[in-house]
């Protein structure tokens, strides 16, 4: 055997004196197929988030954001709105197995499926090809999701009330009036679900109108339409007596002209 046959020269771990610049490679035998990440890719990234940046904040600019009155956690007949980019989970969670007792499955289980599909989408189809047509899995389930975001958003914005939630979000000056929650009309009025609408400020909300807006009332009147309903408000929702109706009849009638003096 000669000096040296069969050895071959594995690698060099030293650490060079001189760091050379770091030129990536020459990408011309693949042109329009692929090129550097960086800095060619990256800064192509980033002029393009850059504009969506600066749009998006002219916009804000231009077109402040609307505001709603103060938020009142004791109003129960607030109905909330999310923004626009979550109205598809919202309208979800109107869905019968996603809703009530299943809104675990429709908060979390559901989107979280979604979500991960999505990112698996890259693992499950892992093919070297660009054109969408080529990647059926990664196109199927990116194409999945903006269906089901755009319909869910389409739903969620026809069927709801925006005149009601408009009026519920309107910044009005609040009566500047104590509410007196011992008394027994107000009592009544918890015990049939009545605040739950119309507020505990008896200011109205989404559902319910302004009971403190009704100088001209008669106690009877209150204990009419507690009974019987009027307008969108159906009949049948007070559960309690004559009596109980005659006495939160009287406490409005009360609270009103409490509200008319404080005006």
């Amino acid at each position: 055997m000669h000096r040296g046959k069969g050895m071959k020269f594995v690698g060099d771990s030293r650490v060079p004196a001189t760091r050379k610049p770091n030129i990536p490679k020459d990408y011309s035998e693949f042109p329009g197929k692929t090129e550097a990440f960086w800095p060619n890719f990256l800064l192509k990234e980033w002029m393009v988030g850059a504009v969506f940046l600066i749009a998006f904040l002219c916009l804000t600019v231009a077109h402040a954001s609307p505001l709603e009155r103060i938020a009142d956690p004791t109003d129960t007949g607030y109905i909330p709105l999310p923004d626009w980019y979550f109205l598809f989970l919202y309208e979800l969670l109107k869905y019968r197995y996603a809703a009530g007792p299943y809104t675990v499955i429709g908060a979390m289980v559901m989107p979280g499926l979604a979500f991960g599909a999505l990112l698996l989408a890259p693992f499950l189809d892992r093919g070297p090809e660009r054109r969408p047509s080529k990647r059926p899995i990664a196109t199927g389930l990116m194409l999945l999701g903006i269906a089901s975001i755009f319909f869910l958003t389409w739903q969620s914005v026809d069927s709801h009330d925006w005149e009601a939630a408009a009026k519920q979000g309107e910044i009005t000056d609040e009566l500047n009036i104590e509410i007196d929650e011992t008394a027994e009309g107000y009592v009544i009025m918890q015990d049939n679900t009545c605040l739950s609408c119309h507020g505990n400020n008896l200011q109205g909300g989404a559902m319910g109108a302004n009971l403190l807006d009704n100088p001209d009332y008669a106690p009877e009147d209150y204990a009419k339409i507690a009974k019987e309903g009027v307008g969108t408000m159906p009949g049948g929702i007070f559960k309690g007596t004559d009596e109980e109706a005659q006495k939160l009849g009287e406490y409005l009638v009360e609270m009103n002209k409490l509200a008319a003096e404080s005006e």
